[in-house]
């Protein structure tokens, strides 16, 4: 059975960062893509991130391009996302995501917020 378990998120000021991870367990971690995803309040799911199964080649959206750095740690099965920079605009529950058939865990809370 496939579980993710993402952790990290809060709540932040402005320009503050933040660091999620994904936990993965129940397949083979090192063999698939995976992104992250997050969904606002009243939103619906906006990609953020994927990084393939290899070195870690990640590519970003441009709402978050420059701020958002993803990798993954294939030793501990778990995928990372550094947020700098954080703007209210961020404020989203945070999913980890498998490429290949799109499970996802029940997500992580960030909320920027002065």
């Amino acid at each position: 059975e496939v579980q993710l378990v993402e952790s990290g998120g809060g709540l932040v000021q402005p320009g503050g960062s933040l660091r999620l991870s994904c936990v993965a367990s129940g397949f083979t971690f090192s063999n698939v893509a995976m992104s992250w995803v997050r969904q606002a309040p009243g939103k619906g799911l906006e990609w953020v991130s994927t990084t393939n199964d290899g070195p870690g080649f990640t590519v970003y959206a441009d709402s978050v391009k420059g701020r958002f750095t993803a990798s993954r740690d294939n030793t501990k099965n778990t995928l990372y996302l550094q947020m700098n920079n954080l703007k209210p605009e961020d404020t989203a529950v945070y999913y980890c995501r498998t490429v290949s058939t799109g499970d996802r865990g029940k997500g992580t809370q960030v909320t920027v917020s002065s």
